[in-house]
């Protein structure tokens, strides 16, 4: 699913176009709700899928090697050039590791403003709580599972994204949405790279000073990318001047963007994202 309208905030002076970037085990689809929201307030929203996912979720688990062979660079580079061949830097706002490429769009000097939650950490995030480990350890269990794409069980499903509902509104949600993710992505991004010497794929600079504002959201009850793992990846920008905040929603699993409630998280990530879009500190300024 990838909506494009034309129509925008006129006038406004602020950002009129809104990118939204889905995370592992989802699809656009997941997006359903803000995309309806935020094209009500005005925006053309545009939530682009991984190259290969174009297809719906019940075509991609009934062949997932696509999912199997896909790479992150080519991800990015393919996400960059959706939003290279907009006519102005629009708002970037990434869910769970979808938060990690949005902070590698942004690094590349994308978006006017950048808006991640719940975020899975790019490189040197070195905080591993308890509950993210019981989450990925399904695809971290088996070796074998590096080459390819793997699904969470219902059960597993509601521990890792949907912990605040009930398991039958769980199960519904899986049912719905969710896909397998490229196990190596798991294996390589969430456990290999801080071991690894040099850069990574998800390494970013967090000194740069030029780069768009960017917002962290965490989630209270989060259990595969716990608050303390976002509050640590925003704590790695602290060296530059440009802007970067941390805000938390108590009680709120990895499936904010849809559980009830979602609508203050969208709002609140639009109202920010508005608020500071296109502020470029300069070099002198204080981080």
């Amino acid at each position: 699913m990838s909506i494009d309208s034309a129509a925008g905030p006129a006038g406004s002076g602020k950002p009129d176009t809104i990118v939204l970037v889905h995370g592992l085990w989802m699809t656009p689809r997941s997006w359903e709700g803000w995309i309806t929201r935020f094209e009500e307030k005005g925006y053309r929203v545009i939530a682009p899928a991984y190259p290969g996912f174009e297809v719906e979720v019940e075509a991609l688990r009934a062949d997932p090697q696509v999912i199997a062979d896909l790479t992150v660079p080519a991800t990015v580079d393919h996400l960059a050039a959706v939003i290279e061949g907009l006519d102005t830097p629009p708002i970037i706002m990434g869910h769970s590791f979808g938060g990690t490429l949005t902070q590698l769009l942004l690094a590349r000097g994308l978006g006017a403003a950048g808006v991640v939650v719940d975020s899975a950490p790019t490189e040197g995030v070195h905080v591993t709580p308890l509950s993210q480990v019981k989450s990925l350890f399904p695809i971290l269990k088996h070796p074998g599972n590096f080459h390819k794409a793997v699904g969470f069980t219902p059960e597993e499903f509601h521990y890792a994204f949907a912990n605040t509902l009930s398991r039958e509104e769980s199960d519904k949600v899986h049912e719905r949405y969710h896909i397998p993710a490229p196990g190596n992505w798991v294996w390589v991004y969430g456990l290999i790279a801080n071991f690894k010497p040099g850069h990574q794929e998800t390494w970013v600079d967090y000194d740069r000073d030029d780069r768009a504002p960017l917002l962290f959201i965490g989630g209270g009850s989060d259990h595969i990318m716990p608050a303390s793992v976002n509050k640590a990846n925003a704590k790695k920008y602290h060296n530059s001047a440009a802007l970067t905040e941390y805000f938390e929603f108590e009680g709120r699993s990895h499936w904010t963007c849809a559980e009830p409630g979602w609508e203050a998280v969208a709002d609140h990530a639009l109202q920010w994202a508005v608020e500071h879009a296109g502020q470029r500190p300069s070099r002198t300024a204080a981080g």
